[in-house]
């Protein structure tokens, strides 16, 4: 895949590149700029990225049991509830910028 810099003459352009981690560890990836005109690029945050596992992209469910310990012979009800959870919202934990300058003929 390609990421295209685009801008005028001399304009800074930075574009950003969002990963996911499908899996249940935490990933972490060194970024290393190569190539003819490897120095043209630049990566402002560093160049370690480390990507957290989504673990609640999917509904997780349980059963919240609360069960009464007798206190001077009174015990109470034992109560359960139903615990699920939704991701409505993904804010990402951390951006990897980089940037170069354009030039245009």
């Amino acid at each position: 895949k390609t990421i295209e810099f685009t801008g005028a003459l001399h304009a800074t352009v930075v574009k950003q590149v969002r990963l996911k981690n499908p899996s249940v560890k935490t990933l972490v990836y060194s970024a290393t700029l190569v190539g003819r005109d490897a120095d043209d690029f630049s990566l402002p945050k560093g160049n370690t990225a480390t990507i957290a596992p989504n673990r609640f992209l999917h509904p997780a469910e349980a059963v919240l049991l609360l069960i009464s310990r007798s206190v001077g012979g009174i015990d109470g009800a034992t109560l359960t509830f139903s615990l699920k959870s939704e991701v409505k919202h993904i804010e990402p934990a951390d951006i990897l910028k980089c940037k170069s300058p354009c030039y245009e003929l």
